[in-house]
């Protein structure tokens, strides 16, 4: 039986001739190139960033980026970071704890529930300080800088976003070292790998053109108020 073809539609071909076939391999490579670029910038920029809980240095906030939630309690990801953030507070490495996430609707708040993970492993809720406007990692950066006035920090993550988050604070303005917490290599770890490719082209250009978060609004006392009430 005849095979019809669909209107328009022609299958691809590949070169005839040698040079074509080899223009198109240096095509190929040339993309993957570039694709990886922004990937190579973080590993290069942020190599001497990355610490351990035991050997982070002792500054005054650590911010902990939102990891979703289940069920209305933190993911299991995220409460490996909240974890973190927690043992740095007792051991006396930070004083306050930022935790910055999604709550751009009603029925989820990651920030709140974040918070009340962190009082119920030891961290006073007076040394907790909460952004609901950290929808991304651009915007959480930008906005600890710009509306909680940190300029120094420990974030807290896990080990293949903390690269990302470390280069997107140092973009905007905040001298940052990362702890990258270990997890379970599951299918959420493998698929948050190979998010980080893509993701990092989204941060080279965050870094470069520095965009206002998607909410600015005003200044914000709560980290000044917590560190003063911590002396």
């Amino acid at each position: 039986m005849r095979r019809t073809r669909r209107p328009g539609w022609t299958r691809p071909r590949l070169p005839r001739t040698r040079a074509g076939r080899r223009r198109l391999v240096r095509a190929v490579v040339a993309v993957c190139v570039l694709a990886l670029l922004p990937a190579t910038w973080l590993y290069v920029t942020t190599g001497d960033r990355l610490r351990t809980t035991a050997d982070a240095p002792r500054t005054d906030v650590a911010v902990v980026f939102g990891a979703g939630l289940w069920h209305g309690e933190p993911s299991p990801y995220l409460a490996h970071r909240l974890d973190a953030a927690a043992r740095l507070y007792r051991d006396g490495r930070i004083k306050v704890v930022l935790v910055t996430g999604d709550n751009s609707r009603e029925d989820y708040d990651e920030p709140d529930a974040m918070r009340a993970y962190l009082t119920g492993h030891g961290v006073p809720a007076d040394r907790i300080v909460t952004d609901y406007a950290g929808f991304d990692t651009w915007d959480s950066c930008a906005r600890a800088k710009k509306i909680f006035g940190v300029d120094r920090a420990v974030l807290v993550s896990q080990g293949f976003h903390i690269r990302r988050a470390v280069a997107l604070c140092e973009a905007a303005g905040i001298d940052s070292y990362g702890v990258g917490v270990d997890a379970v290599h599951d299918a959420t770890w493998y698929y948050g790998g190979a998010r980080e490719v893509f993701a990092a082209g989204k941060a080279a250009l965050d870094a470069v053109f520095r965009p206002d978060p998607t909410f600015l609004g005003p200044k914000e006392p709560g980290v000044a108020r917590a560190l003063a009430d911590a002396r």
